[in-house]
């Protein structure tokens, strides 16, 4: 089983799906933000490093989503393949930081991927409002996001929103965390749970 979380940066998709895997015993796969040689550069000069980035999250969440689906485990994924491709790349190429060039070669490489991969079993999207994403940025305090700017932020919201509204791979549970204190408050997680466990199981 596949479960996977998406969300805008600082949606709390990381804390959930650990949260998550605790709760339902899965395994927790996360998007590679430590190890990734790319990042620090790109925020500093997007218009540069953006081609690079991109293909560079592709590769590793296609390689992700290659090893799930061997594995034959009960996964959660911090945030999905195609969150690059209708949110990220098109974002970048909207804002002049990816050529045309560039843009199009993403694309054609991303189809060819998805035509090997499938959709999770639920896609659990975390719906948040700009503001609340700032707090949560500042407060996990990491160096190379303080250059992001609200701008960029409402714009991927905006992808986000038209992204969700069309999705129709599979299961789809939205959570609005700006409504949720899944961290400190645990009557919070479990609305969460029984929201899952409804998904899954039918149940209600």
């Amino acid at each position: 089983m596949h479960i996977a979380v998406a969300g805008n940066i600082g949606a709390g998709k990381t804390t959930l799906t650990g949260l998550l895997a605790k709760q339902f015993k899965w395994e927790p796969h996360y998007e590679d933000v430590v190890d990734n040689p790319y990042l620090d550069d790109f925020y500093h000069q997007m218009e540069r490093w953006s081609f690079n980035l991109q293909i560079y999250f592709l590769n590793s969440r296609f390689k992700q989503i290659l090893q799930i689906r061997e594995s034959g485990k009960k996964i959660i994924q911090d945030r999905t393949i195609y969150e690059d491709s209708h949110i990220f790349a098109p974002n970048l190429h909207a804002m002049g930081l990816m050529t045309n060039r560039d843009f199009n070669n993403y694309l054609s490489l991303f189809e060819m991927m998805e035509s090997f991969v499938a959709a999770p079993d639920l896609l659990i999207y975390l719906r948040s409002s700009v503001p609340n994403l700032v707090k949560q940025i500042q407060k996990r305090g990491r160096d190379y996001e303080n250059s992001i700017s609200i701008d960029y932020l409402n714009r991927l919201n905006e992808r986000y929103e038209a992204w969700i509204q069309g999705y129709d791979k599979g299961k789809l549970l939205v959570l609005d965390v700006d409504k949720l204190d899944f961290v400190d408050k645990p009557e919070d997680l479990g609305i969460i749970v029984d929201k899952i466990n409804a998904e899954l199981n039918g149940l209600f």
